[in-house]
């Protein structure tokens, strides 16, 4: 099948080789999806610049990608919730990954059923971002009614998907962005709206309860201002923390690495009373499902910015990293 496969890690635009690779093995709990098309993300970016070799130690050669929507073409012998012909998304788990391709295997898990409202390319740019906004704002948060948020970047992918989740659970949202992508966020559900090529957002926000961090490490420090105690600042660009590493399943070799990299942040957010944590999402089938129903009761609408062809693959890559993008950026790996 072909495929885009990573020889060796480098920032590199065209790092990436087009080849042919033995389509997957399936097991009896996975489902072999034949891709559609596929979600390119910051994070295939960064693994492929080997920033993860730490804490993900892929071995080169091997294809990237991290979210998907496709159709089921044959399923293991133990599956009973998927059959042949399901149209279906997922974002695979951390050890299978590899969407950057003509078909993956996903175990049955990791799996929901595409909403019936989008294509496959809108519902290709789903799973990543909604399980980081699900996990981030839903199950670690528990954010509710009348508490206040401030999502940074809101323009991004991450961003867009979380202020609509936000507003829907009953929080006051607050955001960063461009004086371009106004408009953007305000019809996503922002209620305040600041541009951070004019304002500081630490001098405008105060007494927030989450703060959903994706940016550098100095607005790392800023975020805390903004934060009363007992808020959560909740981050997905890091540092990781110890909690990490035990997510992980690898405790004693990250555990000591982590506690020196989050220190710092740590303990300023210990003395403002403040709880910090490091969020890298996990594949989850269920909470998708869960995201499935916001969707199809457009209660949630999927921002997708450009869509480009699986040859196009690379370039995808180099446009995700320039930090325009409002919204997902998709690869067509099957057009429709």
């Amino acid at each position: 099948m072909k495929a885009w496969i990573l020889d060796r890690y480098g920032k590199s635009g065209n790092a990436l080789r087009a080849g042919d690779v033995p389509e997957p093995a399936v097991g009896e709990h996975d489902v072999l999806v034949q891709v559609h098309a596929a979600g390119v993300n910051a994070l295939d970016s960064k693994i492929r610049d080997g920033e993860f070799k730490l804490f993900l130690p892929y071995r080169p050669p091997f294809v990237l990608g991290n979210d998907m929507a496709g159709v089921v073409t044959s399923v293991g012998a133990r599956v009973r919730a998927f059959k042949r012909g399901d149209e279906v998304y997922a974002r695979p788990d951390k050890d299978r990954i590899g969407t950057f391709a003509e078909f993956i295997a996903v175990h049955e898990d990791d799996l929901a059923r595409k909403p019936k409202r989008l294509t496959m390319a809108e519902a290709a740019s789903v799973p990543l971002v909604g399980l980081t906004a699900w996990q981030a704002l839903i199950e670690r948060a528990q954010v509710r009614k009348g508490q206040k948020v401030f999502i940074q970047a809101g323009s991004g992918g991450v961003g867009t998907f979380a202020i609509q989740l936000a507003k829907h659970l009953g929080a006051t949202v607050a955001t960063t962005t461009s004086t371009a992508n106004t408009g953007l966020v305000e019809r996503l559900g922002a209620d305040i709206v600041i541009d951070y090529r004019k304002d500081e957002f630490e001098e405008v926000l105060h007494d927030y309860d989450v703060v959903l961090h994706s940016l550098d490490n100095e607005t790392l420090k800023k975020s805390l201002r903004v934060l009363k105690p007992g808020g959560k600042l909740i981050s997905l660009s890091g540092p990781p923390d110890p909690d990490f590493a035990r997510e992980m399943g690898k405790p004693w070799i990250l555990r000591p690495a982590t506690r020196v990299l989050s220190h710092g942040i740590r303990t300023a957010a210990q003395r403002r009373q403040v709880d910090y944590s490091f969020l890298f999402m996990r594949a989850n089938g269920s909470q998708l499902r869960e995201i499935t129903y916001l969707i199809d009761a457009g209660v949630i609408e999927p921002v997708v910015d450009r869509v480009f062809p699986f040859t196009s693959t690379n370039d995808a890559m180099t446009y995700i990293e320039t930090g325009r993008a409002k919204g997902k950026v998709v690869v067509t790996v099957r057009p429709t």
